[in-house]
Parts: structure tokens; sequence; C-alpha cells
């Protein structure tokens, strides 16, 4: 893999910033955007620009088919079994509050939803939401001291009141990969559905739904070199038939009358309104970008800069890391001895390293590893091990500014 050569298709990345190069270690919260997803953004507004699945002019259609096109490719890309199993939504955190209140609405009172401690906020509001409509009841699965979740414990959660399981694959925190197919394997023993946040898997790991047996499966193109704006969910067929639509209005219809509406068929039944369709389309241009490069060559990269950088900062000391599970996405997320975390993020920009701090939406893992957040260095296929050496260069000279 020449990863100058591909460098070159991210043109942000040859910028400055206080006039020192641009180390971006920020992956985790989105991605760069290569020059090919660009091309098509501009090319659809230039030469494209109709709307979908409502027009009989030729503008319409190539707008359609280009949509459609997306749609068929990420069902390849995660091996769905039918087109119509694929939904667009905004992200990910649109995908799962679809679940929670479509899929949601046949929980009642005393019902029991299973969470883990490691979940975004995306993976809990919701269902914190649907609790104070309905009465039901949330459990929620420890982690240990390497940041792996304890099986033994979600498998201790399910009884006959338990409805519905959702957890993340990757903890974008502690970078963990979580056992899902093993744990969707149990919870489908005891008759649970189970949804997983693929947001943080879906730019580094193969997704293969029918081999996970996944009931529904949500990610973000922006964390995957596509464009912002745009989420998928793929949902099992039979499930997604029985579900009562998300939204109502144009396109998600069949019939629309003041004595009733009936819906349109999968997947448009949710997909109320006008999709941003140039975006859309534009995705399948970085699902392209994946395939070129390769994921297991993607993989194999992130995870030599994560175990170059994780040896860097023990070497520097004076550091926490959080999540030092063996199997583990590329997310570094540490303290710096005494320091909150904002100082050595603001610090480390000066340097033109750019990090993510805070609680990265994770406040009840914040609250169970007893901190107010980490510094976040998360790697992708773009980054080099000299951007790495630079960091640790950084993260170096600040801890000895910070503890001299």
């Amino acid at each position: 893999m020449d990863i100058e050569a591909l460098r070159r298709e991210f043109p942000i990345l040859g910028e400055k910033v206080h006039g020192r190069p641009l180390v971006y270690l920020d992956n985790t919260a989105t991605s760069q955007t290569p020059r090919c997803v660009v091309d098509s953004i501009i090319s659809g507004y230039d030469h494209v620009k109709a709307n979908v699945h409502r027009g009989v002019h030729t503008l319409s259609q190539l707008a359609t088919d280009r949509q459609e096109h997306t749609r068929n490719r990420l069902r390849e890309f995660i091996n769905a079994a039918e087109d119509c199993e694929v939904i667009f939504t905004r992200g990910t955190t649109e995908a799962i509050n679809l679940v929670a209140s479509s899929f949601g609405s046949r929980f009642k009172e005393g019902d029991e939803v299973i969470l883990t401690v490691m979940e975004h906020h995306a993976n809990i509001v919701p269902w914190q939401l649907l609790q104070a409509r309905t009465g039901i009841r949330l459990r929620v699965v420890d982690i240990d001291d390497c940041g792996e979740l304890r099986l033994g414990q979600y498998r201790s959660l399910f009884n006959d009141r338990t409805v519905f399981a959702s957890f993340c694959h990757v903890s974008n925190v502690l970078g963990t990969i979580n056992p899902v197919k093993e744990m969707i394997a149990y919870a489908h023993s005891k008759g649970v559905p189970v949804l997983i946040d693929g947001a943080q898997a879906a730019p580094h790991l193969r997704i293969d739904v029918r081999d996970l047996d996944a009931d529904f499966y949500a990610f973000s193109s922006h964390k995957m070199y596509g464009p912002c704006g745009i989420g998928v969910l793929y949902g099992k067929k039979k499930w997604l038939q029985e579900m009562p639509p998300y939204q109502g209005g144009g396109e998600m219809i069949d019939h629309v009358s003041f004595s009733g509406t009936t819906f349109a068929e999968l997947p448009f039944k949710f997909e109320a309104g006008t999709p941003d369709f140039i975006d859309i389309a534009a995705l399948s241009q970085a699902l392209d970008f994946i395939d070129r490069v390769g994921l297991k060559e993607m993989e194999e990269h992130e995870i030599s800069l994560l175990r170059r950088a994780e040896a860097g900062l023990r070497d520097i000391g004076h550091i926490t890391i959080y999540g030092t599970s063996d199997h583990k996405g590329p997310v570094l997320s540490f303290l710096v001895d005494g320091q909150h975390p904002y100082d050595v993020g603001v610090l480390l920009d000066q340097m033109g390293v750019a990090v993510r701090t805070g609680h990265h939406c994770a406040q009840p893992l914040m609250e169970r590893l007893g901190i107010p957040g980490t510094v976040r260095a998360s790697f992708a296929v773009y980054n080099t091990a000299a951007e790495v050496d630079a960091f640790l260069a950084a993260l170096r000279r600040i801890t000895a500014i910070l503890h001299s």
C-alpha cells in the first residue's frame, strides 16, 4: 500500500495548523474525505440534480439510479440479503432512534432492554426516551479493568422480561472490539432480537450482517470516508415489515386519503421526505475507495499505528491508557497524570496535532472509570508512522512542560 499516493487523494492532509503540518488524529469523530467522493458530490450538483423517485424525466431517473446504486453497493458491503433491508437515515443516531421508536412501540411497562456501560449516548438516550413513554427497564452490562464487557453478567441479565438488546460493535472510547457474534447468538437463544451500533466498526472491519445474524445494524457515512449527513440502518426484512413507519410525509406512502393512508413497500416506508440523494450517491465512491485499498490492509496498517502509539505513550510515562484489551480498533484514549484532557488537547493543537478531548458522548462510561474525560487519538488508513512519531514528540514535550 502506497500511503503517500493515498494521502494525495485527501487534499486537507496538506493543510497547516498554527504554522505546522496538520497531523489529523480525530478519525473516530469523523474521517477525512477522498477527492473521488468530493468529485461525485460536485458532479451530482453540476449534472444530475433532480428529485428522486418522483419524475419521469431523464434527470430524475439518473438521480434515482445513482441513489439506488449506493443502496445496492451497501447491500454488498455488509452482505445483506436484499436491497430493501438497507434504509437511508441521517446518521447512526437517527438509525438507532428509528429502531427504538418503531420497533420499540411494541414494548410495554416492565419489559427490559439490555445495554452496556460503554455505549455512545446515541445508544442510550433513545432507549431512555422510550423508557419515559412506556415504562420499560434498562439493564446495563459492566466492563472489566481492561475495558472488555463482562460476558457472564451479560448472560445473567436475560430473563423472561427481556425484549431487546442493543450494544456497540467497537467502543468509541476504549476501542474494544466486542464479541458481537457470540453476544447475538446468546440473545437469540433467549428469543431476543439485537441492534448493533456499528459506527466505529464499519470503517475498519469487514461487516457481514448475515454471518453475525444481526437483527439491526447501524453505521454512518462520514466515519468511513463518505459524506456527512448520511446514515445506514440494516434491518432483517421480517422485522422491517412488521414495524410501523418512523416518520410520515412524502415518499413513504402508497395512498393518502382522509379516510386512511397506506404505506410504501420497503425500504421507502422508512424514508419520508426528500433524501440527500447527492451525498447518498457519493457514498458509493467511499465504498469503492475502501474496496480498492482493502479493509484487511487498512486494518493491519491502522493497528500497527495504534501499537506504535501505545508503546510510545508507555515510554513517555506519566500517562494512563484507558482501554487495554487485546482486541481493539485504532482508538487510543489516555490521560496525562494530573492534567485535564482539555488542556492537553489545546497544547497538542498548538503543535499541529488534532485529537478529541472530553467525554466523547459516553458520560456513563466516564463515570464508571471515575474520570471527567480523556484525550483520544484515533487512526485511519492515511495516517503514517511519521505522524505517530510527531504526536508522541509533541506529547513528550507537553508532559515535560506540565511536570516541570
